[in-house]
């Protein structure tokens, strides 16, 4: 058997583990590597523009599949671009293995050209970043980094020298144990019997669920049939909990809508499940709380707790349900859920005049005919901003989509990244990126990367001409928008002049067609949508005290179709609601 390279013997360790791509920007340090991909027979090197889109598009295929992805940048500038997207990656709980090439091994500490130390640069972003100096450093470093991915569900960061990365590798020792399989972990006796004691002591009990009730949709509806409590989630929880439920009371949050808020403020016990919610000014202060999560770093950092719970949702469930007392009383949820409707209802009656005539577009209404017309199994990503109130809003779960943003990290430009990731999984689903002009613009030359690789993504522009959300923020803190608008600009005729195809909506009226033909093309399309910059309607400043409202009314957002259809849902619930 010929021997191998350490850039070989990286590539085959990364093989090994599942990896299927290897997302970068080529580059002098990165060719030893970039070469053994090259040769390898189940790794494909995927080139983009810029290398924050490689740690984005990692970041989505690993969010997706739950598997470990990896993405490289070249030494100096190239290794710093990715930064942005490992951060993202990590906060999002996504295992991606980046490889962060260093300068010439004996240049390093002489203030070399690009020189830079990415073992310490990417720590706070990583749960694992080292440097390979020598070859046989190689596989246990490797290997290291992969289990602290895999294992932490988050980033590692291996930085290594070309020269290095050229050398021989040491024979034997490339051995690989990883753990692909996470294990169920379930709370100790006496939490749970603890548990048990406040939930039979509470007369009214609510739900709260983030994204760490993946997979334990059943779970969660049993539980909360068996007590009676209303289901509320955070932004992240909304794609694995509203969808057949019919304890929903809507969502909390400054994107929020519905009920949640108040089944928070006037339940007896709350259980916060799976959800490391930031925001405390709309968590209770005088209600008993509960928090279940995996991680036990979270417990108790947001708001104090009566009871931390360390433990898998589906699993501390599974033990908790049977063994608590059934309520005989519905009056709580069903308070709840008249509140839901009769909210849902004063917010969507009051924005549903002219929205199929009014110029510029509102882009609520081309969120819910996206909403309408979107396949059943597609992947959405949202950009940070507007396009993230929209997602949030009017983009209706099922079980089958999926819905990806930057959710913590906050970037902007993180949707049409996410959405190459994505797509290279499957490219027989429709993904769809929901793109603000403002970030959309900001990493356009990945656009191109579509084009090349002809990757089907339907690009939706929410073109308002402006960063509306930072327009929003201005306005909150009283002063006038400034340095947030952009000059007109045709999208679609960028992308025809890519060789994608593009079209260009101005009226209401053509947004279905626009947005049918698009996901019915063999291949990249852009629409560009000109939509209203003034979709918001809100006072110039909010206390803290006007932000309380903002959660309860589901702040003034010209509301229509997507929440419509929750309206439509939370009024079926509402007929299932048993007479007294």
């Amino acid at each position: 058997m010929a021997k191998q390279t350490v850039a070989e013997q990286y590539v085959d360790l990364l093989a090994r583990a599942g990896v299927r791509r290897m997302y970068g920007v080529v580059g002098d340090s990165l060719n030893p590597v970039v070469d053994a991909v090259r040769r390898h027979d189940d790794l494909e090197w995927v080139q983009v523009r810029h290398e924050e889109v490689a740690a984005f598009a990692a970041g989505a295929e690993a969010q997706l599949t739950g598997r470990l992805a990896a993405c490289a940048g070249s030494c100096g500038p190239g290794n710093l671009h990715l930064i942005n997207g490992l951060y993202d990656a990590h906060r999002s709980m996504a295992p991606v293995l980046a490889l962060a090439a260093q300068i010439p091994s004996g240049e390093i500490g002489t203030g070399y050209f690009q020189e830079t130390h990415p073992d310490r640069l990417f720590q706070e972003c990583s749960h694992y970043s080292e440097l390979i100096s020598s070859p046989r450093q190689m596989p246990r470093v490797t290997q290291t980094a992969i289990q602290h991915a895999v294992g932490r569900r988050g980033v590692s960061v291996v930085a290594l020298s070309g020269d290095v990365a050229s050398e021989d590798a040491p024979d034997g020792g490339a051995e690989l144990a990883v753990p692909l399989d996470r294990p169920a972990v379930r709370p100790g006796d006496q939490e749970l019997n603890r548990l048990v004691q406040l939930v039979d002591a509470a007369d009214k009990v609510t739900v709260f669920c983030g994204r760490g009730v993946e997979g334990a949709h059943q779970e969660v509806m049993a539980f909360a049939e068996k007590v009676k409590a209303p289901v509320g989630h955070a932004l992240r929880g909304k794609e694995h909990i509203q969808y057949d439920n019919p304890y929903d009371v809507g969502m909390s949050g400054l994107l929020g809508y519905g009920a949640a808020y108040e089944a928070m403020h006037e339940c007896d016990l709350l259980l916060l499940l799976g959800t490391d919610f930031p925001y405390t000014d709309f968590l209770p202060r005088h209600v008993r709380t509960v928090q279940v999560d995996i991680q036990p770093e979270r417990l108790g950092r947001r708001t104090q707790l009566e009871l931390a719970v360390w433990g898998d949702v589906g699993q501390t469930l599974k033990s908790l349900t049977p063994a608590v007392r059934e309520k005989a009383s519905r009056r709580f949820l069903d308070r709840m859920l008249h509140r839901h409707v009769h909210a849902l209802e004063g917010a969507v009656g009051a924005y549903t005049r002219d929205v199929d005539r009014h110029i510029p577009v509102h882009p609520e209404y081309v969120a819910s005919v996206l909403d309408e017309v979107a396949a059943d199994d597609a992947v959405f990503t949202v950009d940070t901003g507007m396009c993230c109130v929209w997602g949030a809003r009017y983009l209706t779960p099922n079980g089958r989509r999926r819905i990806l943003g930057s959710f913590v990290h906050g970037s902007m430009a993180n949707a049409l990244p996410q959405a190459i990731g994505a797509q290279f999984l499957d490219r027989r689903r429709q993904v769809v990126s929901l793109s603000g002009d403002g970030g959309f613009s900001m990493l356009m030359g990945d656009f191109l990367t579509l084009v090349q690789y002809g990757l089907p993504v339907k690009v939706v522009v929410f073109n308002n001409s402006s960063l509306g959300m930072v327009d929003l923020e201005m306005m909150v803190d009283g002063l006038p928008p400034h340095a947030t608008s952009y000059p007109h600009t045709d999208y679609a005729a960028i992308a025809r002049a890519s060789g994608a195809y593009g079209v260009r909506v101005e009226e209401p009226s053509k947004v279905r067609e626009a947005l049918r033909e698009a996901f019915a093309h063999d291949g990249p399309a852009l629409v560009d949508v000109v939509t209203d910059p003034d979709a918001l309607a809100i006072p110039p400043k909010i206390t803290s005290r006007q932000v309380t409202g903002f959660a309860l009314s589901a702040s003034r957002t010209v509301l229509t179709g997507g929440v419509g259809r929750m309206l439509h849902l939370a009024r079926t619930n509402l007929r299932n609601v048993p007479r007294p």
